[in-house]
């Protein structure tokens, strides 16, 4: 029996072809989303459906013999519950009529609990991608952060150099100033010492006058 032969069996039971058609894509849509988030599904009188994880191994080829590794990998699997097997077995036997009779599922099962196990795979990707956002805003901040601060430190840096290059400025203006005044005083002593020696000799020329005139 494939599929469409499926929908066919039961499309008398729940109204038409159509409903049977979205009845079974229902269900084994919320399986295979419940096993691929690691959920185990279980149906009471039937059976579960859960994933495997298989480590990595060795094997042979089986056309050539040759030992080839196998990676770690993970695989659905499916075990028959025990009404199952019992009627499988024919320990059991089907009903004529109506339908194979099962316990009544608990929670968490495919009957119970098959749209709340798709809501915590929405819920469990809606959280994983608040997560990223989160990381990715805090990575931003950081950057900012340390943009923010190589800006002041460089700034600082500036103002360190500008504060330098004055100082230095200034020093410089003072050494001169005092060089300059240094050069100027020694010229103001060489003529104070000069002039008493210009009154000796004028008091000289008059006492010569003088004397010629007595003469």
């Amino acid at each position: 029996m494939n599929k469409a032969q499926l929908v066919e069996a039961i499309a008398e039971k729940v109204g038409g072809r159509q409903q049977a058609a979205e009845a079974v894509d229902h269900v084994l849509d919320a399986i295979v989303r419940a096993v691929v988030a690691g959920e185990r599904v279980s149906v009471t009188g039937f059976g579960s459906f859960e994933k495997v994880d298989r480590p990595a191994r060795y094997a042979r080829n089986p056309q050539t013999g040759e030992r080839v590794r196998v990676k770690k990998t993970s695989v659905p699997r499916f075990r028959a519950g025990q009404g199952f097997k019992d009627l499988v077995s024919g320990s059991k036997k089907l009903p004529r009529g109506g339908e194979v009779s099962v316990k009544k599922a608990p929670k968490g099962s495919l009957t119970g609990g098959a749209a709340a196990t798709v809501k915590k795979a929405a819920a469990k990707k809606t959280a994983k991608a608040a997560a990223k956002k989160t990381t990715a805003k805090k990575t931003a901040a950081k950057k900012t952060t340390a943009t923010a601060a190589k800006k002041t430190t460089a700034k600082k840096a500036t103002a360190k150099k500008t504060t330098a290059k004055k100082a230095t400025a200034t020093a410089a203006k003072k050494t001169t100033a005092k060089k300059a005044t240094a050069k100027k005083a020694p010229a103001k002593k060489v003529t104070a010492k000069k002039a008493p020696a210009k009154k000796s000799t004028a008091r000289k020329t008059t006492a010569k006058k003088a004397t010629a005139r007595k003469a």
